[in-house]
């Protein structure tokens, strides 16, 4: 399968410096930033540097590497941040893909939500 990958997108532009942001971590592999619009007190995107459109692509054809250093900067920022349920209340993690799991980047993220209830996970219906 094919992945068409826009290099313009926000977090595109991101890792390429054009846009600033608040760094909570940066590995050889990935990013993580704090959210502009937070939707719960503690609200991190984690994002891999390549250019991997959802979480699919990224499992098809990233690196035995970038998988492994993505896995385990979540942990680590879910750590820092205090989300853990080690360090926490717990967290929820957020993966959007497609049309239907409305995404709006093309470019593989998770959010990493806590410091407050997240609720349900979905609507029944």
């Amino acid at each position: 399968m094919a992945y068409d990958y826009d290099d313009q997108n926000i977090f595109a532009k991101i890792l390429r410096g054009e846009v600033p942001n608040t760094t909570v971590m940066e590995t050889d592999h990935c990013l993580a930033f704090r959210d502009i619009q937070p939707a719960r007190p503690e609200h991190v995107l984690v994002i891999p540097k390549g250019p991997y459109v959802n979480y699919d692509h990224f499992a098809r054809e990233a690196s035995d590497a970038e998988i492994v250093d993505f896995t385990r900067t979540i942990g680590k920022v879910c750590d820092a941040i205090g989300v853990s349920p080690d360090t926490g209340d717990g967290y929820r993690m957020i993966s959007n893909a497609g049309e239907h799991g409305v995404q709006e980047v093309p470019h593989l993220h998770v959010h990493i939500l806590g410091g407050a209830s997240a609720g349900r996970m979905v609507e029944r219906g």
